[in-house]
């Protein structure tokens, strides 16, 4: 299909993607909260079934609803192309108060539009631009409602219809101007020292501090990094202790780790179950692990980037790829073997920054890129 004639089609909804990314933003839908988030989903299924979408909530409790919309033919022999998003954001209710939904300097301005409810609306636009010019292919749109907190209850349901696709086209933000190839993987380690405590004036030499272990403990951790090998641990947080002149009992470290090969994963975890405390009246306790997969530069992804490039060229503008240390669903299905190709989203700055913005003019050649790949991806 003409990439120029999907330009043409989504030129003309440019007013509707506004108005539409307007109303998505100024519902705030905060991961935590499941029912803003489900107030938010209510309103993407409502534009989705007003294009024929057939609709599937995967409800949930502790989070909101997990959204699947499939459009077009109900048969085929072709496998779907699975569009792939969420619908929570990093920011509470509220936000909207100090950070407006507002139109300036070339940009939208608002909670969670760049990250990522402008991707979602570039979605919904693409499609329909796809059905005025009589495309008939199956797509699946998934929304997520966890994906800022580790999409836990929804990584099945991501897993199950990636199997079932031919390809899987990421709806986060671009990298600068680029899409992304390659994402590391990401972990979380939480280490806890159980000591003895003791009064720090009275009873100093029957105490056992639980903090001077951890200290030591997070020395060897941050040994850990090994930057050729593209390896990161950062001990993020520490607690302990609840007094100066109590010995500390208690001590614990939350670990943020980074890798970009999935080989990596049983090495770190090796490293930390290795951990031991000097102090023998001191107890070491490791909980966690990696729990999102690399998204490692295969060939299916370099594949969809080489289709992507070209087809970038005959909209009008040149397409970069990059690699990215933040992890995102796309990681579970690059780790399936399915073709994944991420950072397809808006273009802008300050994702889960007060300055979160998207840069105006990217949208409407970008959504026809995203139309023009689910047109040309067998």
């Amino acid at each position: 299909m003409d990439p120029k004639a999907i330009l043409s089609a989504v030129e003309n909804q440019e007013g509707l993607i506004e108005e539409t990314l307007r109303a998505l933003v100024q519902q705030e839908s905060p991961s935590e909260d499941p029912q803003a988030v489900n107030a938010a989903v209510g309103l993407v299924e409502q534009w989705a079934e007003e294009i024929g979408a057939r609709s599937k909530r995967h409800r949930q409790h502790q989070f909101g609803d997990v959204l699947e919309l499939r459009f077009g033919p109900s048969r085929s022999k072709q496998k779907p192309i699975l569009l792939l998003g969420h619908l929570d954001t990093v920011w509470p209710l509220g936000t909207l108060k100090s950070m407006p939904w507002r139109k300036a300097n070339g940009r939208f301005w608002g909670p969670g539009v760049l990250d990522m409810k402008a991707g979602v609306v570039m979605a919904l636009a693409a499609v329909r631009s796809l059905q005025q010019l009589k495309l008939a292919r199956p797509i699946t749109l998934l929304l997520n409602s966890d994906e800022e907190v580790g999409s836990t209850i929804s990584r099945p349901i991501t897993e199950k219809l990636a199997g079932d696709s031919s390809a899987v086209l990421v709806l986060e933000p671009a990298q600068g101007l680029a899409y992304k190839t390659a994402r590391k993987g990401v972990g979380q380690y939480n280490v806890q020292v159980t000591g003895v405590g003791a009064h720090s004036g009275v009873d100093f030499e029957r105490g056992h501090s639980a903090i001077l272990e951890l200290t030591k403990l997070v020395q060897t951790i941050s040994g850990f990094t090994n930057l050729q090998r593209k390896l990161t641990v950062n001990c993020g947080v520490i607690a302990g202790g609840t007094r100066s002149n109590v010995v500390p009992s208690h001590a614990s470290a939350e670990v943020d780790v980074r890798i970009a090969k999935a080989s990596d994963a049983a090495y770190v975890d090796r490293l930390f179950r290795k951990l031991k405390v000097s102090d023998p009246h001191c107890k070491l306790t490791i909980t966690g692990g990696i729990n999102r997969p690399p998204m490692e530069r295969k060939s299916g992804t370099i594949a969809l980037f080489k289709k992507a490039r070209e087809l970038a060229a005959e909209i009008g503008f040149s397409l970069e790829e990059a690699s990215t240390g933040g992890g995102s669903d796309g990681n579970f299905t690059a780790a399936l073997g399915v073709p994944t190709l991420d950072g397809m989203g808006a273009v802008g700055d300050g994702a889960h920054a007060a300055h979160e913005s998207v840069v105006i003019e990217h949208l409407v050649p970008r959504t026809a890129l995203l139309a023009a790949m689910i047109a040309n991806i067998e």
